[in-house]
């Protein structure tokens, strides 16, 4: 039996999940190129299309599952306030601020970046989004956490439906706006869908009924469900929930990208415009959508079944599941590389060499290629005394 640092009983689960993960979330940088370009929104074909929704709708819920891993090892808090906030200043936020300054400095202007850093992340190195979110999950960790010590199935399960209920909400403004392109941009030109103001919001209060119980608050609430009240499942039973819980969240996923991207076209392809299409285009992809939550949930039912403890597990995959969060900041170095690799080598769309299957190759030669490398590369950095875990966390 494996143990934490803490003396715990490790989660053989958690360490395959944050691996596949890791995976998931580097194809979906790896289809990105495909329906992103041009002046910020390109899908050169049809084909690019439906390739684009499948690959990003079949692992869009990899952010989830981070959040869910950490919620479920986290909260409620092991320890005191102060050493939770302790661990996990040297765990993530030192990692971050290290990356954070890599991005400034290959890529844009170096000066304007280190500027804009006291406002924002680079937005050359978007994937660091979630790192701001997930500190300001942990700051309500705390807070909740004498809630989470006491609460009961029945109560949890009511919170957890009315966030659910809220995931149907980026769709529903999308439906009452007629899909409105209207956008309002911020000081970094990165355009905003304007929202449909929905019970309570309206231009001088954003926050609205549900403000407070939606969002990736939701992903945590999970982590502790699982935590809580969800045990030894049998394989009937975790099939029964997890493969329609997947293939209904995969249908509003994949075909709510199609449709935008059609009724863009209108028939024609290739189909573009600025970012603020593609924006659009993505609103099924977003976190707190419904589709991705019900692919999240069936994810994790399946993962708890994984109890491998064997060398591979050992040797292998927990190393690099203990330098997943590096990998997560460190991956769009190599991914960019790559992705100009293989788009060079099998060339663009169906008159590339592999004709209709290019694209899809491309993205999963690109994923893969960048995940053993990042793997690689972050397991041997995390190994130098004690500057590894200051780069890698």
């Amino acid at each position: 039996m494996i143990q934490t640092e803490a003396g715990r009983k490790r989660e053989v689960w958690i360490d395959w999940m944050r691996v596949v993960a890791c995976f998931m979330v580097m194809l979906v940088h790896s289809t990105e190129p495909f329906y992103l370009g041009g002046d910020g929104s390109q899908v050169l074909t049809k084909a690019d299309a439906y390739w684009s929704s499948f690959f990003d709708s079949f692992v869009r819920s990899c952010v989830p599952l981070f959040l869910i891993a950490s919620s479920y090892l986290q909260f409620p808090l092991h320890y005191s306030t102060g050493e939770f906030f302790r661990r996990r200043a040297v765990r993530v936020i030192i990692p971050f601020v290290v990356w954070t300054i890599v991005y400034a400095l290959i890529w844009g202007e170096p000066v304007q970046n280190f500027k804009d850093l006291l406002f924002n992340f680079n937005y050359a190195a978007g994937h660091l989004w979630f790192v701001y979110m997930l500190l300001g999950l942990y700051l309500i960790m705390p807070l909740l956490s004498p809630w989470a010590e006491k609460v009961g199935k029945k109560e949890l399960r009511f919170y957890l439906l009315v966030w659910l209920f809220t995931t149907l909400i980026p769709i529903l403004r999308d439906w009452l706006s007629g899909g409105s392109e209207l956008v309002i941009y911020g000081p970094s030109g990165i355009p905003r869908q304007a929202p449909y103001p929905l019970w309570g919001e309206a231009s001088w209060n954003a926050y609205g009924m549900f403000y407070y119980i939606s969002g990736t608050l939701g992903y945590m609430l999970l982590g502790l469900y699982f935590r809580k009240f969800v045990g030894e499942l049998s394989w009937a039973r975790t099939l029964a929930w997890a493969v329609p819980a997947y293939l209904a969240g995969f249908a509003i996923s994949f075909f709510g990208f199609l449709r935008r991207v059609f009724e863009s076209a209108g028939g024609a392809f290739p189909v573009g415009g600025p970012v603020s299409v593609a924006v659009r285009w993505e609103t099924t992809w977003f976190n707190d959508t419904l589709g991705v939550a019900l692919m999240a949930i069936a994810w994790v039912l399946l993962f708890k079944k994984i109890k491998s403890e064997g060398s591979f597990y050992r040797n292998i995959l927990l190393p690099v599941s203990k330098a997943s969060y590096g990998m997560y900041l460190g991956h769009m170095v190599a991914l960019a590389l790559f992705s100009g690799l293989f788009r060079n080598t099998f060339g663009i769309g169906e008159g590339g060499v592999l004709g209709v299957w290019t694209t899809p190759v491309t993205i999963i030669c690109t994923a893969a290629s960048t995940f053993v490398c990042v793997a690689i590369a972050s397991v041997l950095i995390q190994k130098i005394p004690k500057a590894g875990k200051l780069i890698i966390g």
